[in-house]
């Protein structure tokens, strides 16, 4: 089983977003944005969507699987 590496810090600066603007935009608090971006939080798949749908981007531009062999 792997962990999983996430690209939303990159996508919210991209978009010059603060992670306020971000959390409101998808309902969820600015923690759980940071706690996201830090790796400390795995979003629910509901959220993983809003987020993919705020950016413009599939899951998978947003959320990897990292292998054991990584």
């Amino acid at each position: 089983m792997g962990e999983v590496d996430n690209r939303v810090g990159h996508f919210r600066r991209k978009r010059s977003l603060t992670q306020e603007q971000l959390a409101q935009s998808v309902g969820v608090s600015r923690q759980t944005i940071n706690a996201i971006e830090r790796g400390r939080f795995d979003p629910s798949l509901p959220l993983a969507i809003r987020l993919a749908r705020t950016f413009d981007v599939e899951i998978l531009d947003l959320f990897t699987l990292k292998t054991d062999q990584e």
